[in-house]
């Protein structure tokens, strides 16, 4: 098996990048310069044709969408052991909470970063204020998921949800309400952060204003 994997620092690559690190497993990382364009080259465009990232090289083949590509390496990997195996009591839960991230919370991500590129910027504001209010309303509930003392989303062990979750609540971070200001979000990224692959993860991309210790160090979250 092997991997090559298109990645800008932060973007929504960040969670397989995280992933592959986590497994422990051979890749090459090929850095794409967002804010110079180099996603909407003919070069990657040929690779992704819908000039994001991530792309993931599998066996020669180019595959997008961060969620698919979270699935696809926890199948193609299960001793890795970060998803329920088919069957399981919590594949449900799994299943569930990976569309949902998918679905309802990057595309209102993708609207509050970009309502004023991807649609009429008359509108733009209006588009921020429903996406804001859908954000807010998925960090209730991923709240109240964490309310009864879980360290991880399901399984009681690190798996998708949670590299794809934490990716999408960095996100949140320069917001009015990033999600670390909810009761029970809160420790759980700060668990999370701790990691040793996420600590890895953000030294490879050089991210630096989302971590432990930053925030231990200028006293906020």
């Amino acid at each position: 098996m092997t991997y090559s994997l298109y990645y800008s620092p932060g973007a929504a690559s960040m969670a397989v990048h995280w992933m592959l690190i986590e497994m422990a497993i051979p890749f090459e990382a090929q850095l794409i310069d967002i804010d110079a364009g180099a996603q909407r080259t003919d070069e990657y465009r040929r690779l992704n044709p819908s000039g994001r990232v991530p792309t993931l090289i599998v066996d020669g083949v180019a595959r997008g969408e961060s969620a698919s590509l979270l699935m696809l390496l926890a199948e193609r990997h299960p001793a890795a052991a970060l998803a329920p195996a088919p069957g399981s009591s919590d594949r449900a839960e799994w299943l569930e909470l990976m569309i949902y991230l998918a679905n309802t919370l990057l595309p209102a991500m993708r609207d509050w970063f970009y309502a004023g590129v991807d649609g009429d910027l008359a509108g733009a504001d209006a588009i921020r204020a429903l996406a804001r209010k859908r954000i807010e309303e998925a960090w209730n509930r991923l709240d109240k998921h964490l309310a009864d003392g879980r360290v991880y989303f399901v399984g009681g062990m690190l798996g998708t949800v949670d590299f794809l979750a934490v990716m999408l609540m960095r996100w949140s971070r320069n917001m009015a309400r990033p999600a670390t200001t909810w009761q029970h979000l809160l420790p759980y990224i700060e668990r999370l952060r701790g990691l040793p692959s996420f600590i890895e993860v953000n030294a490879r991309e050089g991210l630096t204003d989302w971590s432990n210790s930053a925030h231990s160090t200028n006293g906020n979250v």
